[in-house]
């Protein structure tokens, strides 16, 4: 089916939650916005599109769960819409645009897939395929037109300020009449901001150059709405699930407050009773390829497995034997009782909308030591035969016809719950104590990733040794890491995850683990853990050292493309490709497909 571009099948959802939806401000203007591309050049890349429509079953659900969804669903829609316009300044005048539209259901697709009016196409290019401006590192988060030289010019005249502008749920606003008045102009009509944020107005009211707005304040009246939803969700679940409920009032302060521990605290300790999760807030970088520090939003809606969840809990009991054995000399105790469990997604929103497969949760080293973190594992993507077989299309052109079947759907499951454990593991903060976020950057999350995926291969090792896993799922999970690093086209640097993936690609080709030969890789499972250990010992010592020059050297030491390997083998795994992209819609906000 054609869905709409912000998922407003949520005009049933209107009726049905607890108060109207706020008015976001004036009708959006779409002056200037016209299509960029025809049909024809559309159409190549949503031939390459799979549709993914995702129906979790609800059955199980409480009359209060139900009406909980409602009013959740009801805030995703607003957190998309401020994830759309954290990622371009005309993202929303392009969606007005095409909402305007319906005989343009090419570009609306295209929109959706893309979460705004720049595609990626099938060469790995951004480029806008309707009437805006072009995509800059500034996103919408950073004034238009800023670049890292300008900021890092001001950062050196003015280093105090370095922590306030570069806050990790602020937008920088040029410090103008008009952005003064209206930064002000929000904390007036929302006194509770003022109460929340001491010191803030005066600094909006005195800082020159640059504003640093909380987001609270930036998207005060969509903040304030989705504040309004979860407190309203929260009531519904109150007798049937506690923990559930005292987490969504927690979060809807903190939305109020930019200040995410409370929240936090109570989503990953709270024992909760029910059926429902809900991940609520900003959490990732990856949007920010300016400096790699600001979080953009997101919503995702899940509903639990509950028999998957107690088997995957039952296999986290040798987390500290994973921990002590990293090549890196500052091991820590772990805690073995992280909160992990097994979800299908009702609905995602923002920036976790698409064909992820697992999250862990906070991020901050700091909230993470104290609390713990939360893994919510999407089974009805993980595990869904669609995306599988896709993904054995690949590795089968990439690799020896006689190692073609190595990887299976468990293999990917397995190595996804390890990548999400190793988060928890290893160097979390630099040996002088600064988080790695400040201390690397634009480069922390590419490092994070990777660590996170070599840690995933050492542990798989490991519960083969003592007996956990056989041999058999051990070339399982060793060939889902192999196809995890496998490009079909050079990665631009500011993809971390793709970054990351063609770094593993080189050391293991430079350490023996693959080898070319008649136009194929061949993997050498023999060398495979040595070359595993030797990258994951020098990415803790880069992450130990906070050393963001060392970083950029390694990324771009690793980073080579070569037209007769890698051009290579990228080619017959886009000749292999039925699709490349997933569309996905949900039964819950797209209605039935």
């Amino acid at each position: 089916m054609r869905s709409p571009i912000l998922g407003l099948a949520a005009l049933a959802l209107a009726a049905c939650v607890t108060a109207p939806a706020a008015d976001t401000s004036a009708p959006i203007s779409t002056a200037g916005i016209a299509l960029a591309w025809d049909a024809a050049r559309i159409e190549p890349i949503l031939q390459r599109t799979q549709r993914l429509h995702l129906n979790a079953d609800l059955s199980a659900l409480s009359p209060g769960e139900q009406a909980a969804v409602r009013e959740l669903l009801a805030a995703g829609e607003r957190i998309h819409r401020l994830y759309l316009d954290q990622r371009h300044p005309q993202a929303l005048a392009a969606a007005a645009y095409l909402e305007a539209h319906p005989e343009f259901a090419a570009h609306r697709d295209l929109f959706r897939l893309n979460s705004g009016p720049i595609a990626s196409t099938l060469d790995n290019t951004r480029e806008g395929f309707l009437t805006v401006a072009p995509e800059t590192p500034a996103r919408n988060i950073y004034p238009q037109g800023t670049t890292r030289e300008q900021l890092d010019a001001f950062f050196a005249a003015n280093p105090e300020r370095r922590d306030e502008l570069l806050d990790d749920r602020a937008v920088v606003w040029a410090a103008s009449p008009e952005n003064r008045r209206r930064a002000l102009a929000a904390l007036q009509r929302h006194p509770a901001l003022d109460t929340l944020h001491p010191g803030l107005r005066e600094r909006l009211e005195t800082s020159e150059t640059y504003l640093a707005v909380p987001y609270s304040v930036a998207y005060a009246e969509d903040i304030f709405f989705i504040h309004d939803r979860l407190i309203a969700a929260a009531a519904h679940v109150e007798s049937g699930d506690p923990a559930f409920a005292r987490y969504l009032r927690l979060r809807a302060r903190d939305l109020l407050a930019d200040d995410y521990e409370a929240g936090d605290a109570a989503w990953v300790t709270g024992e909760f009773t029910g059926n429902l999760n809900a991940q609520i807030g900003s959490y990732e970088t990856y949007d920010d390829a300016l400096y790699g520090v600001k979080t953009f939003f997101s919503l995702s809606l899940l509903v639990r497995d509950r028999e998957r969840s107690e088997e995957l809990q039952a296999a986290l009991g040798d987390i500290q034997t994973v921990e002590n054995a990293l090549p890196y000399d500052q091991h820590r105790e772990v805690r073995s009782d992280i909160p992990v469990g097994v979800y299908n997604i009702i609905a995602d929103f923002g920036q976790s909308r698409g064909a992820n497969t697992a999250t862990i949760l906070p991020n901050e080293a700091y909230l993470a030591r104290q609390y713990g973190r939360t893994i919510l594992m999407r089974g009805n993507i993980l595990l869904n035969e669609e995306q599988f077989a896709e993904t054995h299309r690949a590795f089968a052109a990439a690799v020896a016809q006689n190692q073609a079947d190595d990887i299976t759907a468990e293999g990917g499951f397995y190595r996804t719950l390890w990548h999400e454990i190793g988060h928890y593991l290893g160097v979390d903060q630099t040996a002088d104590g600064r988080e790695l976020d400040v201390a690397l950057e634009d480069t922390a999350d590419l490092l994070e990733e990777m660590k996170a995926d070599l840690v995933s291969l050492t542990a798989a090792r490991i519960l083969n040794q003592r007996g956990r896993i056989t041999n058999a799922q051990l070339r399982n999970i060793y060939a889902s890491g192999i196809r995890r690093v496998l490009q079909k086209n050079r990665p631009r640097r500011e993809q971390p995850y793709q970054t990351m993936q063609l770094i593993q690609w080189n050391w293991f080709m430079d350490r023996g683990a693959l080898r070319f030969e008649n136009g194929r890789l061949r993997i050498d499972y023999r060398r495979y853990p040595e070359a595993v250990t030797s990258l994951l010992r020098e990415v803790l010592a880069i992450q130990r050292a906070g050393d963001r020059a060392r970083a950029n050297a390694f990324v771009e030491r690793w980073t080579t493309w070569d037209p007769a390997l890698h051009e290579a083998i990228a080619a017959r795994m886009r000749e292999s490709e039925r699709t490349r992209y997933t569309l996905v819609t949900y039964e819950a906000i797209d209605g039935a497909r």
